[in-house]
């Protein structure tokens, strides 16, 4: 049984998931279309095309930093999902504001959207059950099993952990920073919510019943799980001949955002650098380290000392950047020889020893003239250079100081290697040729050369009777900035359904506080927003809104409708806790009345 992942001690690590089960399934063969830049095109025949993953940026009012999860039983990745590609989807850096990167996945039929934190150190994708007797308050609704046509429930076998009636098929995850992850085991068609030929495809998932700690308080919905292990994502879309054993991540720089994540292989730039990846070794994705070069001189430290336990691991869902104790010491001490003119300051944080510097100024262009390139020289001699903003994060109380993303890995000797590392760089898991790939490039425009200017669409959540118009209505858009809106005739009023975790009863004495608050919200009057319907569900309220043009015009701008659609549509906007979370079901538009 392979040991759980080490976790540095802070705040700043996913702890690696703990997760008990055993369990194989087959599937169907899928199939995929796709039409992609070059780069997207399958290098050689045969290969089935790769799938586009936009990555999102958690909320801005979360403060909660998710910590790296330690998996205990890790196997071979699998995972079924289908995705619509080009889909105008942005990431939005939120590595260092939250702790991790989310995607929107769709799940059900009619599709339920959640955000789920991208992790290559899980296996395992869960969402919180609407039978979840203690869940926390995350960005979207619980799914409902009974609103999807689709849901079946992984009856007890033998090579599954069962239930105490021997029914279902369960998992139990445990965390540690004593976080705590359980439920069933379900099956449901999934995607991604990118526009696709494809069809959604049957997946195996993690329906929560409970969760404490960290993942109780994280404003994300779940996971997304690409390590290897029979119920990954990658593994389940391998295993049906979807993609290619390959995956990409892309991670946006300091202070720009952006990126993509690319299921199925990619042609390689011809200056990507590689490393080699033992994946006999252990369910993680490790690279052969060398030694690390600070100002072009290497460390003083043997190479063996990145090799030790599970030697250097690449981690999607640590932020930081972790060292065995013997190559910190020496890592910190080549840094203050380069940085004697900065001034040492304390840390924005008391509870952790930071190390800051200020005086470097506020230019992140400018930082690489006063901080010292670093190396990663890898094990075939090649190597990857970091920028200032592969290894430092702002602080966040002294304007122009800067404090090392590289820590102390506590006295575990493992190297781990976080999204920081990383950022502004597509790193390609290459699991067919067990080699790990880096190219250094603006993933902020990565995402924007691999779509094609497609209209997004995300499918629709809980059922609801959708209000009529002239101009069909279309699925919520997944990101800015296009939207399928009529080129070129007028929009005279705005028409979109939410679902609220809020049963009426509770709701219908608050809809003019409501109806403020989504005015606030959407940058609009008051007076322009008229409540059109209301409907009950089981466990919410499904609400028709119209927004209407200000009295002195009868129609919208194109850019202001494009607006007020992508604040639900991205949950840019906020509502108070106490109306639960929401869903933006769908939206239509109608042209003005003929006067």
């Amino acid at each position: 049984m392979p040991q759980p992942l080490p976790m540095a001690q802070g705040r700043r690590r996913f702890a690696a998931v703990i997760v008990l089960y055993t369990f194989a399934v087959q599937f169907n063969s899928l199939l995929i279309s796709c039409d992609h830049a070059a780069l997207l095109q399958p290098p050689r025949p045969g290969r089935p095309p790769p799938m586009l993953l936009p990555l999102f940026r958690s909320p801005s009012n979360s403060s909660k930093k998710f910590k790296k999860l330690n998996i205990k039983h890790r196997r071979h990745l699998q995972g079924s999902e289908e995705h619509r590609p080009n889909a105008r989807m942005r990431l939005y850096d939120d590595l260092l504001a939250n702790g991790y990167y989310t995607t929107r996945l769709l799940i059900g039929t009619p599709p339920q959207e959640f955000a789920l934190i991208v992790d290559s150190g899980s296996t395992v994708t869960y969402v919180p059950c609407d039978s979840c007797e203690h869940c926390g308050n995350h960005q979207d609704p619980k799914f409902q099993r009974e609103l999807s046509s689709s849901y079946k429930p992984l009856k007890c076998n033998p090579d599954c952990s069962c239930d105490s009636d021997r029914d279902q098929c369960t998992y139990e995850r445990q965390y540690a920073e004593m976080s705590s992850s359980s439920g069933v085991l379900g099956q449901d068609v999934i995607s991604f919510g990118n526009q696709s030929d494809l069809t959604p495809q049957p997946a195996v998932f993690g329906c929560e019943n409970t969760e404490t700690g960290d993942l109780y308080s994280q404003h994300a919905d779940g996971i997304m799980g690409l390590g290897r292990g029979d119920l990954s994502i990658v593994d389940q879309l391998v295993d049906k001949g979807v993609i290619s054993n390959s995956f990409s991540l892309c991670y946006g720089g300091m202070d720009v955002g952006g990126g993509a994540m690319v299921l199925g292989e990619i042609t390689s730039p011809a200056d990507m650098v590689f490393s080699n990846s033992d994946s006999g070794r252990s369910p993680y994705y490790n690279i052969e380290l060398k030694t690390i070069q600070v100002a072009g001189k290497p460390l003083p430290v043997d190479s063996k000392v990145f090799d030790r336990k599970y030697g250097t691991v690449m981690d999607s869902g640590t932020t930081y950047a972790y060292l065995p104790e013997e190559a910190f010491v020496e890592f910190k001490t080549a840094i203050m020889n380069e940085l004697e003119d900065l001034q040492r300051i304390n840390g924005p944080d008391p509870n952790y020893n930071d190390i800051c510097f200020s005086g470097a100024g506020s230019d992140i262009s400018e930082l690489s003239r006063t901080f010292p390139a670093i190396d990663l020289v890898f094990g075939n001699n090649q190597m990857l250079s970091l920028s200032p903003e592969n290894y430092l994060f702002r602080h966040t109380k002294v304007h122009g100081a800067y404090c090392l993303g590289i820590f102390q890995n506590g006295r575990d000797p493992t190297t781990l290697l976080g999204g920081i590392i990383v950022r502004n760089t597509l790193v390609v898991y290459d699991r067919e040729h067990a080699k790990v790939g880096f190219w250094k490039t603006n993933c902020s425009e990565l995402w924007e050369r691999l779509h094609i200017n497609d209209a997004p669409a995300v499918p629709s959540g809980p059922p609801g009777e959708a209000p009529t118009a002239e101009v069909p209505p279309a699925t919520a858009p997944g990101g800015p900035p296009s939207y399928d809106l009529p080129r070129e005739a007028q929009i005279g009023v705005i028409l979109f359904d939410i679902y609220l975790s809020m049963k009426d009863s509770d709701l219908k004495p608050r809809m003019s506080e409501l109806s403020g608050l989504l005015a606030q919200e959407l940058g609009v009057n008051s007076s322009q927003v008229h409540l059109m319907n209301l409907t009950s569900h089981e466990n919410g309220s499904l609400v028709t809104w119209a927004i209407f043009p200000e009295r002195s015009s009868d129609h919208f701008s194109k850019s202001s409708a494009e607006r007020i659609i992508a604040r639900l549509a991205e949950h840019q906007a906020q509502l108070p806790e106490s109306f639960g979370n929401y869903r933006l079901v769908q939206w239509n538009v109608q042209r003005p009345p003929n006067r």
